[in-house]
């Protein structure tokens, strides 16, 4: 299988163009990481395809691992790739800028108004709707990440765990990490997919193939 490299010292897209893109993800960002995600998912794997499914998720799974907001860092993380350091700047501005403004406006309203019967009534019926738009968005992600009976069990494992027996969720993530490593060394064909038809690879290749290398390797400099 051959490789490509992302030139990450020039534009993959108009660099206009993925502000645009940005600005509109960060517009309909609700719901937390999940729905977040999920937004990303359509925008740049299933519509624009500047991306390929296989390497979003392996991002996201990255990300998961790391400390902070997973989805900001999956946000950076391919604007660096599709527009290089000044993309990663962008996407992860975009991304919490009109959230940042919408929370201090809400928190002013809330602080002044708060108490009125109108406003209560608001909130409240908020609740409802970003529970289901956080519902939509971890169906959307885990349809294209599950896709074969394996994953969707070690899925049922982790949230018997952390719902039913208060596994600390450090511990969740070692065990499945473990669990894929040691499937993926005696039982590899386990994890092969399995057919799924929404795997999001339907359509014209990604502008970032799934196999592309990064341009930049690691180095104490750069870290």
């Amino acid at each position: 299988m051959t490789t490509t490299e992302p030139p990450a010292t020039r534009d993959v897209v108009p660099f206009g163009q993925a502000v645009k893109a940005w600005f509109a993800i960060s517009l309909q960002t609700f719901g937390g990481p999940a729905g977040q995600i999920a937004v990303m998912q359509r925008h740049l794997v299933d519509e624009r395809r500047w991306i390929g499914q296989a390497r979003f998720l392996h991002a996201l799974n990255y990300c998961m691992l790391l400390p902070g907001p997973e989805a900001q860092q999956l946000a950076i993380y391919v604007g660096w790739l599709l527009n290089g350091i000044r993309g990663g700047l962008v996407a992860g501005t975009l991304f919490v800028l009109p959230g940042l403004v919408a929370l201090l406006a809400l928190s002013a309203i809330y602080v002044g108004y708060g108490d009125t019967r109108t406003v209560t009534a608001v909130f409240a019926g908020l609740a409802p709707a970003v529970v289901a738009i956080v519902a939509q968005a971890v169906w959307r992600v885990g349809s294209r990440a599950l896709t074969n009976k394996l994953l969707i069990g070690f899925v049922i494992a982790a949230f018997v765990a952390l719902a039913a027996f208060g596994v600390p969720f450090p511990v969740v993530i070692a065990v499945a990490a473990l669990a894929g490593w040691a499937v993926h060394r005696w039982r590899p064909h386990l994890l092969t997919t399995g057919g799924h038809s929404g795997n999001g690879n339907d359509g014209p290749a990604p502008l970032i193939p799934d196999n592309a290398l990064h341009h930049d390797s690691p180095s104490a400099r750069r870290a």
